[in-house]
């Protein structure tokens, strides 16, 4: 089970002047270029808020390039930022530590995109085995990988507008040119998947993670996930056992981790079935120094899926 953390204590141990101090560098290079402060709790959050804002926003990431989001902790200078920002988008439960500050200092400031959109039930994100419960590989009560569904994160794009105006009305033309655009640009990358994805030979997508269940859901796969959708859960041996099986019944060739969790996992199943491994990304961050966004993220996974199910 992960570990929650609190920041009960890190708060506590602040000094008020501090804590102004630290939040008041990001605010006021905000103000003094006259833009809204926001911070965003991860990649795909500050890539729609940096969409929808465009140049009226500066908009904080507090996961850093490289590091998975799910075990964020916050430094007191994060949290002072979180304290001082106009808005704050994030998605609740994703991130302990993240909640934690909402609850302390977000107030009415804070956005969860969970509110924009119905999140998927886990333990039907995921294929279970005959003979297997779905709690036995999966801790969590609902699938946070939403933006994995450009249908749903156009919605949650529309709210982000939504959001921005009410915290600067000035700009609320802007906001809502921005989130149609946006919109527009999704609906085409919807549209690439759908048309991409329907002829394929197999539909088992096997994962390292249970991640990819809206992509799933959208474009009528079937997500076989060795572990569920929290990373760092270990799979038990049935469950290796199981998936192993599924992947060599439906003749799997590609077994897929991700970017920012180790392969070895998937490496063991693909060699016990004969198959190869490639990256699937979640997108929930980028690598250091990635020069690519979501949109091309996802086309490249799009690439990738073609590939291991033979579509035509």
């Amino acid at each position: 089970m992960r570990r929650r953390r609190t920041l009960s204590a890190v708060i506590a141990s602040l000094a008020a002047l501090a804590v102004t101090g630290l939040a008041a560098c990001t605010t006021d290079s905000a103000a003094a270029a006259g833009k809204l402060d926001v911070v965003a709790a991860f990649y795909p959050l500050q890539f729609v808020t940096e969409q929808v804002g465009g140049g009226h926003v500066a908009v904080t990431n507090l996961a850093k390039p490289g590091a998975e989001p799910h075990d964020l902790e916050l430094s007191a200078r994060q949290v002072g930022r979180v304290s001082d920002a106009g808005v704050i988008v994030y998605l609740k439960g994703f991130q302990p530590a993240m909640d934690d500050a909402v609850d302390q200092v977000g107030g009415d400031r804070a956005f969860d995109v969970a509110t924009a959109v119905p999140l998927l039930d886990a333990g039907e994100s995921d294929h279970v085995h005959d003979g297997e419960e779905p709690d036995q590989h999966e801790e969590a009560a609902t699938d946070p990988h939403v933006w994995l569904d450009p249908t749903r994160l156009a919605t949650i794009g529309q709210q982000v507008a939504d959001r921005l105006a009410a915290a600067d009305p000035a700009n609320k033309a802007d906001y809502q040119a921005n989130a149609t655009r946006l919109t527009a640009q999704l609906t085409g990358l919807d549209q690439d998947y759908a048309a991409g994805l329907q002829n394929c030979q197999r539909r088992e997508l096997v994962t390292g993670h249970a991640a990819f269940g809206y992509l799933a859901d959208r474009y009528h796969l079937e997500q076989v996930g060795l572990t569920g959708v929290t990373p760092d859960t270990e799979p038990a041996p049935q469950r290796l056992a199981a998936v192993a099986q599924e992947a060599r019944e439906h003749g799997a060739t590609t077994i897929f981790f991700e970017t920012l969790v180790s392969p070895k996992v998937a490496d063991t199943i693909a060699r016990e079935v004969g198959a190869r491994t490639a990256v699937l990304d979640p997108i929930e961050g980028l690598q250091p120094g990635a020069t690519g966004d979501y949109f091309s993220i996802m086309r490249t996974n799009l690439t990738a899926i073609r590939t291991a199910l033979d579509c035509s």
